[in-house]
């Protein structure tokens, strides 16, 4: 018995000599000191000898195991250092070389142009407000005097909810809800997204931004209106562009005016792009109708206000150059990085 455990012994010890990684090195010590290692099988079965032969076996078993434990202690200590010594070898740092320039995030095009609108307005007084994006067929439509019937229902290829409930095609919800909880006057913005049923394409998204805005008070007229919007257009593009109004129809806007800025293709010269009038069409406004007013509780012969609204995805583009109302939303870094 002692000449076979000599025997395992000097193989153990041979095996380790060979051993330079530590996976290697665990799957030697399970062989030789596991649980299911010749050693242990035979410290186990030592009941089966006399009580003579058990405590000379034993004592002999138990100093072959411990002069193992002690050489694989040693030699694993020897392997880590070995390891540790080709790690930092393997990974040494060349501090010479030029540091390595990390990409960061940049804000969408619409995020930037959103943030600038914001500031615009909120250095002329106003304020922002919020709504929900789901709204009922009021707020959406009747209380803007858009009824059942009206062919504006038409023009806004809507998202139903249900029979009552759609996802707002507009954000002048915003202003209704506005004018019946908050007291007078009333100068607020309301940007945010709205929904409408149209094919993705170059210029058109089924979700888009949209910013409208709205004044009530005392002796409000047009001129209110259009000196506000020309303030914000040149304080947005700068003091040589050039506006004007054209009459048009609201349901909710009593008179009612959609206004054109300079083409930022041709600058007035005519193109393609402005179909060679020099002007393209940027926004929608109008003095707020009566009976919205009425409807929200507001004494029309005593306040009157203006509304305007635009798309702030228009803005962008028209801002920016940019072609395709696709690349707002791909989150094309390439694109974004532009920014």
């Amino acid at each position: 018995m002692k000449e076979k455990l000599n025997s395992l012994f000097n193989n153990a010890m041979e095996e380790l000599k060979n051993i330079k990684f530590v996976d290697e090195f665990e799957q030697l010590r399970v062989k030789y000191l596991g649980k299911k290692s010749e050693l242990t099988q035979t410290l186990r079965n030592l009941k089966n000898f006399s009580n003579e032969e058990r405590a000379s076996i034993g004592k002999f078993v138990n100093e072959v195991k411990g002069k193992l434990e002690k050489a694989f202690s040693e030699v694993i200590e020897k392997i880590k250092e070995e390891e540790m010594e080709r790690k930092l070898k393997e990974e040494v740092i060349d501090i010479t070389l030029p540091g390595k320039k990390f990409k960061v995030g940049h804000k969408n095009p619409i995020q930037l142009v959103l943030d600038e609108i914001q500031e615009i307005f909120l250095n002329m007084g106003f304020t922002i407000e919020e709504g929900p994006d789901i709204e009922s067929e009021y707020y959406n439509f009747e209380a803007l005097n858009i009824y059942k019937d009206h062919p504006a229902r038409s023009e806004q290829d809507t998202f139903y909810i249900d029979e009552d409930h759609v996802l707002r095609t507009h954000t002048s919800t915003v202003q209704i809800r506005t004018m019946e909880n908050k007291e007078l006057p009333i100068k607020i913005i309301s940007p945010g997204k709205v929904y409408r049923s149209d094919a993705l394409d170059a210029t058109h998204s089924p979700i888009f931004y949209q910013m409208e805005g709205l004044v009530i008070d005392k002796n409000i007229n047009m001129a209110h209106l259009k000196g506000t919007l020309e303030k914000f257009i040149k304080t947005m593009f700068g003091d040589k562009i050039k506006t004007k109004f054209r009459a048009h129809h609201f349901p909710f806007t009593e008179p009612s005016a959609e206004m054109d800025v300079t083409c930022f293709v041709c600058k007035g010269n005519g193109c393609s792009v402005c179909k060679n009038s020099g002007y393209i069409e940027i926004l929608g406004c109008g003095m707020v109708h009566p009976d919205v007013l009425e409807r929200c509780g507001i004494n029309s012969e005593e306040y009157r206000g203006f509304a305007f609204g635009f798309g702030i995805d228009r803005m962008v583009m028209l801002k920016y150059g940019i072609e395709d109302i696709r690349l707002l939303y791909d989150s094309d870094l390439r694109f974004l990085s532009q920014f």
